[in-house]
């Protein structure tokens, strides 16, 4: 009992590093660019949510070690949190674009970062698997709510199906099954990302950018009604037992 103390204590210290580190981005943020006070309250509400869910998260878990994973996808992290407080504050002020896009750009390059160390250095675990996904999921709504301001408010779609997914799930359970692997999901969610951030660096026109945006919405949407339409064709074939299950089970008695 006392080591799983110590264990929990070790990574409890580490979620709280990172939410340390997430107040001295938005510090230097502040001092170099000067955040309002939405941008300011935004980054402290992710500090601390991220810091509580993950917490709460790995107390659940059991894990010995936190992991080298954990700590880029926790970066990775520091980074959308940065993100997320320039992105509020854009509603108040006009913060710097290059500032914006360096912070998501290195985000979005660190994506395939941590599963590689994960699979390297043999510290895959369900708890990082789910943490990336949701650093990335909430990359993306955050960045479709910035070029929605530019483009409007359909870009929304982007950020909002996965999360529209998770909710469905809630009512219809079928769609909690596992999904196989898929190149094609992988390199479509990875195209929202720099779909969305072509579009918010604004160095294309117009036009062009509300093309390439469509063009990720129209990839996504297909995405997601493949698993939808293979999620529900699993769930309608009848589960089959052997017949000779019942003999086993007795024999097991």
């Amino acid at each position: 009992m006392a080591l799983n103390n110590t264990y929990d204590a070790r990574l409890q210290q580490e979620t709280a590093v990172g939410a340390g580190v997430q107040i001295l981005l938005l510090a230097l943020l502040g001092t170099a660019i000067g955040l309002g006070p939405a941008g300011w309250l935004t980054g402290l509400a992710f500090a601390f949510a991220t810091w509580a869910v993950l917490a709460r998260a790995l107390h659940r878990s059991r894990l010995r070690s936190f992991g080298p994973a954990n700590r880029v996808t926790l970066g990775r992290a520091t980074l959308v949190g940065g993100v997320t407080a320039l992105v509020a504050d854009s509603f108040e002020s006009s913060p710097p674009v290059t500032v914006l896009v360096g912070l998501t750009a290195v985000a979005l390059l660190l994506d395939g970062v941590d599963g590689k160390v994960a699979r390297r250095t043999g510290t895959s675990s369900a708890l990082g698997a789910r943490f990336d996904m949701e650093v990335d999921a909430f990359l993306i709504l955050v960045l479709s709510v910035y070029v929605s301001t530019q483009l409007g408010a359909w870009v929304l779609l982007i950020g909002g199906m996965r999360y529209a997914f998770v909710a469905a799930a809630r009512l219809a359970p079928w769609l909690n099954a596992p999904l196989p692997p898929s190149f094609a999901r992988k390199t479509v969610a990875a195209v929202q990302g720099i779909a969305l951030l072509v579009a918010g660096a604004e160095l294309l026109p117009h036009l062009a950018n509300l093309a390439i945006v469509l063009l990720a919405l129209g990839s996504l949407v297909w995405s997601f009604g493949r698993d939808v339409r293979g999620l529900w064709r699993t769930s309608r074939v009848p589960l089959r037992v052997p017949d000779e299950a019942p003999v086993l089970e007795l024999a097991g008695r």
